[in-house]
């Protein structure tokens, strides 16, 4: 027997009696070995008084997407152990999106040698409905599934976000992929993304084996799958009174875990990733107790991670120290057994990234875009036309549909002129290189049909944009080129900026680019390091609020109006889509 680290005068979580303790900790060999107060029978060959700190086992984040902050995976990994994180679990379906299963590997191979353990989570809905629907730069079926069920580090199905063929169409290619994963790998768990459904939609969700949701969630839905043995996952949005409470009164900290999901860059560097969820827990009424309880054991449990979310003798030694319990303070985080974040410890200064092959910095096939592109063409030489707008909202990122009135002149609808936004999806992956309309005619059929060739053309209204334009390649979850604005010159200027960068982040006013975030890495990710990035998208963040966008994540609203399985109608490169039918319907309802 050795004992390489003992740590005396602690205050540790013992998981199972869910209260902290006082003693010391021995380690050896990577793991914990003894927890207690009777002296060790031999000398350690290292001793650390922690003069009364608290010790808690490492936290686990059991759902989240690397590429939602935009870094590189090492860079993603050196701020996770700042923030007490040692065990994440990646769904890479963003890079799938562009590079499908290469991306995968590309990714999992560039964290493979980062501080902190990183398990992936096989994308289950790339694309996220279908081709019909959308387009990706790849597909992932049961060919690519087969081949990651072999990949080490894979752990889980990731979260299935089209439930609705996941429930009407047994020979849907989700229906076909569960299946799969549960006759391969009958211990995966099966991840959900179960917006809205309820009572019988629920029920035959859950009978596929898909158990788990980490939606927008209210005080039912919490009821209805907890009640149905749906394992909740709590993001930031989610986190709220009404549901925190509901949690406490029922005590149903089991049947649940706190999850950062998506962490915009500027988020992570400004207040953290699971550290912040965990002071905003205990400041809605979770006891720390509670709050570290959802971010270690359950989440560990939940992944099937048996080796590690305690403290106890054999569970790897990944923990974390902090001196102040209730500001949830971190001094220092180790990942097995060795230290690797102190905050007495000045960082590296890091450098740029160039982990992954350089083919994945030339994604973007789109040509430099003219103000005509952003015409949409009648048959009517005047009056008005009828058509649908999309409505975002300030407090989420569902957005509804009404219908307007909006002027024609000389055969021109005259968007510019109206208080609406236009929006414009590209597809940018090389598909059929997102071209335009081949003729005027070819034009006013495909926008009664709402089906645009390689393009797809929508109002926008609500609180979006004011005045100028913005344009992204972040465009979940097919990372097409997408572009908003309140003139044909700033939609030119922002997007063109895009294109040439191969990825990015563009705000637009007055014909020049005002804020920018290159992401030339598969079109999402920066190369740059976390602080340089963070400061990047906190210019387009103030510049789109500048301009008039209101929302409590702009962001986040912006890259999710392409969304089709997020409620109740988006925009992709195939058109407006009706997300609750799955279909297309046209941007001029009459004219």
């Amino acid at each position: 027997m050795k004992i390489d680290l003992y740590l005396t005068h602690a205050r540790i979580f013992n998981v199972y009696l869910k209260k902290f303790i006082e003693g010391n900790i021995a380690v050896s060999g990577g793991r914990f070995l003894y927890i207690g107060t009777v002296e060790p029978p031999v000398q350690p060959l290292k001793t650390i008084d922690l003069a009364g700190k608290y010790v808690i086992p490492g936290m686990i984040d059991c759902h989240m997407h690397i590429e939602s902050t935009m870094v590189a995976p090492h860079t993603f990994l050196r701020g996770s152990v700042k923030n007490g994180v040692t065990t994440l679990i990646a769904e890479p379906h963003e890079i799938a999106n562009v590079f499908g299963v290469e991306g995968i590997r590309a990714l999992a191979a560039a964290a493979a040698d980062g501080p902190a353990h990183v398990y992936i989570a096989i994308p289950s809905s790339v694309p996220s409905t279908n081709e019909t629907l959308e387009t990706t730069g790849a597909v992932i079926g049961t060919a690519e599934v087969e081949q990651l069920l072999h990949m080490d580090q894979v752990i889980c199905l990731g979260e299935v976000m089209n439930g609705h063929d996941l429930i009407a169409d047994d020979h849907s290619r989700i229906s076909e992929l569960v299946r799969q994963v549960r006759h391969i790998r009958p211990d995966f768990p099966l991840e959900g993304h179960l917006p809205r459904f309820l009572d019988w939609d629920l029920a035959r969700i859950l009978y596929t084996g898909v158990n788990s949701d980490h939606t927008d969630q209210s005080v039912e839905t919490v009821r209805q799958r907890i009640a149905n043995g749906c394992f909740i996952e709590l993001q930031d949005k989610t986190l709220r009174p009404d549901i925190v409470q509901y949690i406490i009164d029922e005590n149903l900290f089991e049947h649940m875990a706190i999850v950062t999901d998506d962490t915009m860059p500027d988020d992570f560097v400004e207040r953290g990733t699971l550290n912040y969820l965990v002071q905003k827990a205990m400041n809605l009424g979770f006891t720390p107790e509670q709050a570290v309880y959802t971010t270690t054991y359950t989440p560990a449990r939940r992944m099937g991670l048996r080796d590690r979310g305690s403290i106890a003798p054999g569970k790897v030694a990944d923990f974390v120290i902090l001196d102040n319990l209730n500001d949830f303070h971190i001094c220092s985080t180790y990942c097995d057994a060795k230290e690797v974040y102190n905050r007495n410890v000045p960082p590296v200064e890091e450098q740029r990234d160039t982990s992954f092959p350089n083919r994945f910095y030339h994604s973007v096939h789109a040509a430099p875009m003219k103000e005509d592109d952003f015409v949409l063409p009648t048959e009517q030489q005047d009056g008005t036309v009828r058509c649908r707008l999309l409505v975002v909202s300030s407090d989420t990122t569902f957005v509804q549909s009404e219908e307007v009135e909006v002027p024609v002149r000389n055969h021109e609808i005259d968007w510019d002129d109206s208080p609406y936004n236009l929006a414009v999806v590209v597809e940018r992956h090389g598909k059929n290189h997102g071209r335009g309309y081949a003729r005027p005619t070819d034009a006013i059929q495909r926008l009664r049909k709402g089906k645009n060739h390689g393009r797809g053309y929508a109002l926008v209204g609500g609180s979006a944009l004011k005045r100028g334009a913005a344009a992204t390649t972040y465009a979940h979850d097919h990372h097409n080129l997408l572009i908003i604005g309140q003139n044909k010159r700033d939609m030119m200027t922002a997007a063109n900026a895009v294109i040439e960068a191969q990825g990015g982040y563009a705000v637009a006013y007055h014909g020049s680019v005002t804020a920018f975030a290159p992401l030339p890495i598969a079109g999402i990710l920066s190369d740059q390091p976390l602080p340089v990035l963070g400061r990047q998208i906190q210019k387009v963040r103030a510049s789109l609020e500048s301009l008039g966008y209101v929302h409590h994540n702009v962001i986040m609203s912006l890259s999710t109006l392409s969304l089709p399985v997020s409620p109740f109608y988006k925009l992709t490169d195939k058109g407006i889509v009706d997300v609750q039918k799955q279909r297309i319907v046209p941007l001029v309802i009459d004219g």
